[in-house]
């Protein structure tokens, strides 16, 4: 305990501060991508405003469910809450580096009982007398070893915490939002072309009920086209309950009453925005997690300044002036005033450990957030590579889609050639189209997953990518 009253009354003499001095650890970030998305250099950007990126698809509706969200949803809120919250601590905190001042009046009339004890030779006469006071009082705290500003500190980096925890979760909500979204708008095309293929299913089913009546078909083929015209059917109900699902889950997020929510289908002519060529070596610095793990070390840190500085003196310094007088009409009379100095130091000399074991504990938090930041931005990188490979393989399962599609509208059109010539059967032609219905609808799968996986990776680099 000598070494720490030594160093007490060394920071009492030249004031200092015991808080440890806060670097944001390096990060070992790759060297690229991948092949199709090289690496440049960029400038951080965690505090910016991530823009309106759903703007990025061009759709009128799901600008204005996503407006209607940030505007209702019940987490955003929270979220600008607890903000709101942080805010006012960190007023309160930084009021501590200011002296506390505080005006005291005082106004009493007093007699004396005439039996009261007395230890004089005589008992002193009572009277009744009055006492009247007005005194300023001022309270400040020497910060010799750094307590104040390292909570002060600490308070500032929980507000910033706050503040990237509110750009989060509106980036988590938008982002799934838009993909609920899209996901719905995929279901509503692959619906249509379901029912298109039901249609076709149908006459497949007559056709084959005729031949089977003139005994050119048998009655496996009759029980093979129903069950094919039924399960195609169930499957309509599966979609239809996918899409309601979508459509509820849009409507808490959004925060309206779900049973009261409705999303009309419209046409599926939405196109995921394109990639840029480069992305910046410190993209995911805009990312509003890794911000948050960020500002959680620079407070645990400061935790640990506070830790610390329990080892040394607490100094207070207490000055005060005033009048007091026992007429009123005398208070502010020269001979009335009155002052006086105070000085008192606390320093620790035996708690049982607590102190030590604070401090151990705060640098265990401290090395948690640590970790916690290096977690996080393995996660972003992840999730951006996720996002980046993944759309880089849709497009080049696109592209074969599309000659698919192609190759089986030639089908059908080489189909109804040979029937409208005399040479084929209308069954080859609604087979053919059949065919040629499967093939959008997947190619219509798609470009369903192409925009979640736009919005995905939106998310992954924390915002759009024409704000770097």
């Amino acid at each position: 305990m000598k070494k720490y009253f030594l160093l007490g009354f060394a920071c009492l003499v030249s004031g200092c501060s015991v808080m440890p001095q806060y670097a944001k650890p390096e990060v070992q970030v790759p060297t690229s991508w991948s092949p199709e998305y090289p690496w440049r250099a960029g400038k951080p950007s965690d505090d910016a405003a991530k823009g309106a990126w759903w703007k990025l698809f061009h759709d009128a509706p799901l600008d204005q469910l996503i407006e209607t969200s940030l505007a209702q949803n019940p987490d955003i809120a929270i979220a600008t809450a607890r903000l709101l919250q942080a805010q006012s601590l960190t007023k309160v905190e930084r009021a501590a580096l200011l002296p506390e001042a505080n005006l005291t009046g005082a106004a009493s009339r007093s007699h004396p009982s005439d039996n009261r004890p007395t230890t004089g030779p005589a008992k002193p006469l009572s009277i009744t007398q009055n006492d009247f006071s007005l005194a300023l009082s001022v309270r400040y705290e020497a910060d010799i070893a750094g307590r104040v500003h390292a909570t002060v500190s600490k308070a500032e980096a929980t507000e910033q915490q706050a503040l990237a925890d509110l750009e989060n979760t509106r980036l988590l909500m938008t982002a799934e939002l838009a993909a609920d979204y899209f996901a719905l708008r995929e279901l509503d095309e692959e619906l249509d072309v379901v029912r298109q293929n039901i249609a076709l299913q149908q006459k497949s089913l007559e056709f084959v009920a005729a031949r089977h009546e003139l005994g050119a078909a048998t009655g496996l083929d009759l029980a093979q086209q129903r069950a094919l015209l039924d399960a195609t059917i169930t499957e309509t109900d599966l979609l239809e309950k996918q899409r309601a699902t979508l459509e509820h889950a849009i409507a808490a997020l959004v925060g309206k009453p779900a049973p009261n929510f409705r999303i009309v289908p419209q046409p599926f002519n939405l196109i995921a925005p394109s990639v840029p060529v480069g992305l910046p070596s410190d993209i995911l610095e805009h990312r509003p997690d890794v911000a948050s793990a960020e500002r959680a070390m620079a407070a645990a840190n400061a935790e640990v300044g506070i830790a610390k500085s329990a080892f040394y003196p607490s100094v207070m310094l207490a000055p005060a002036a005033g009048f007091e007088s026992s007429s009123l009409g005398m208070l502010f009379n020269a001979s009335s005033f009155l002052w006086s100095l105070g000085l008192s130091a606390t320093q620790p000399i035996f708690n049982a450990g607590r102190n030590r074991a604070a401090l151990e504990n705060a640098q265990a938090a401290y090395t948690a957030t640590t970790e916690n930041y290096r977690k996080t931005t393995l996660a972003a990188m992840q999730e951006t590579q996720d996002g980046l490979s993944a759309l880089a393989i849709l497009h080049h399962a696109e592209d074969h889609t599309l000659q698919s599609v192609s190759s089986a509208e030639k089908v059908l059109s080489l189909a109804s050639a040979r029937y409208q010539g005399g040479i084929g059967i209308y069954l080859d032609v609604i087979t053919a189209q059949q065919a040629m219905l499967a093939k959008k609808r997947q190619l219509t799968q798609l470009r369903g997953q192409q925009l979640q996986t736009s919005v995905f990776l939106i998310k992954a680099i924390g915002g759009s990518w024409q704000q770097q």
